[in-house]
């Protein structure tokens, strides 16, 4: 852990009268918006990489129901391939710590815990990184409370998300959740069709349901509530139900994705994995593409880095990558009734 004083979080905040005017708000998604739009015009990194997002590429896959859309964004090379053992994290700096962050990069604080930063290697049309301002490790246990707050003063423009330490996130140690523009991914759409193509009701009282979806590419449980301290109380449920399954890790593998809507509450849905990296991650041959998913993948935006996997890439390829780093039938099945009786002990 590393505490940083007042000054430094005095020095990398960026001061800004209409900024202050929405915090104050709690409206953080429209101070967001201006913090990037600052951020463009004093941060050449940071302008160059919104610049080079106009000469992305992409293409469409049509499933049943839902559609997966494929992105070749060299810029996302050091995060897609990213090292991140114990040993290498332990010989290199910490780059979301304060004192290691751009010189240029400025932020928002949010609640005298999290600071919200534009991501110098933007996917969505607008991106960013809400960092812890101290070195807590990445941890969804003890932080589901700050994703929930984050959805909500966040919710007028993005979705808030979460990648586990051991399935997508490119810093482990340090923990951080994302934010991107609503409705660039193709799942902002196609959940309303998924649920009721592929859902499973799990649970419902009014104000919150639990379901559970596999639309044959992914597998996730939805959690839909307008209750804060009921959806804490339940992820923690889930958790543990999860978790009893996965006895050898620390955190079992999860990516999750949380939206807010004022007239609805919350609707967080968590992705359930079985590994980090697909074999054609790994493999040597023609069969190489180097896609790591993470939960804007199973969102429904796979980024390939190199041009020649955004070329190859079939929907075959697409389905095999997927499949393969989502939790197995069996497993699927396991959680849901742990879930389930989980639930039955409390109601």
């Amino acid at each position: 852990m590393h505490p940083f004083s007042s000054y430094q979080i005095e020095t990398i905040q960026l001061h800004d009268e209409l900024i202050k005017s929405f915090s104050t708000q709690d409206d953080f998604g429209s101070a967001a918006k201006i913090l990037l739009d600052r951020q463009k015009g004093n941060w050449e990194q940071l302008a160059e990489s919104y610049n080079s997002l106009k000469t992305v590429r992409s293409k469409y896959f049509e499933f049943d129901g839902f559609g997966i859309t494929v992105q070749f964004n060299p810029n996302r090379l050091m995060s897609s391939s990213a090292i991140v053992d114990e040993e290498a994290i332990r010989k290199r700096k910490c780059f979301l710590c304060i004192n290691n962050l751009p010189k240029n990069q400025k932020g928002i604080l949010y609640n005298e815990d999290y600071l919200i930063l534009a991501n110098p290697y933007p996917i969505f049309p607008e991106h960013f990184t809400i960092i812890n301002i101290n070195h807590f490790p990445q941890r969804i246990t003890d932080s589901f409370y700050a994703l929930l707050a984050l959805s909500k003063i966040m919710s007028k423009y993005y979705t808030v998300f979460y990648n586990g330490p051991k399935c997508g996130a490119s810093a482990p140690d340090h923990l951080h959740f994302q934010a991107g523009s609503k409705y660039f991914m193709p799942l902002d759409n196609d959940y309303p069709l998924l649920i009721n193509k592929y859902g499973e009701l799990l649970f419902e009282e009014p104000g919150l349901k639990i379901l559970a979806v596999d639309d044959g590419l992914r597998k996730f449980v939805a959690l839909e509530g307008d209750a804060e301290d009921k959806l804490i109380f339940i992820f923690g449920l889930f958790l543990d139900a999860y978790g009893s399954l996965r006895k050898f890790e620390d955190e079992p593998m999860l990516n999750i994705l949380s939206s807010y809507e004022e007239e609805n509450g919350w609707r967080v849905i968590i992705f359930l994995r079985e590994k980090h990296r697909p074999s054609h991650f790994y493999a040597s041959d023609d069969n190489k593409i180097l896609l790591s998913p993470a939960a804007v993948d199973l969102g429904g935006v796979c980024i390939t880095p190199r041009e020649v996997d955004f070329s190859k890439i079939t929907k075959e390829s697409l389905m095999e990558i997927l499949t393969e780093v989502n939790i197995c039938d069996d497993l699927f099945k396991s959680v849901k009734l742990a879930v389930r009786g989980k639930l039955n002990n409390y109601y």
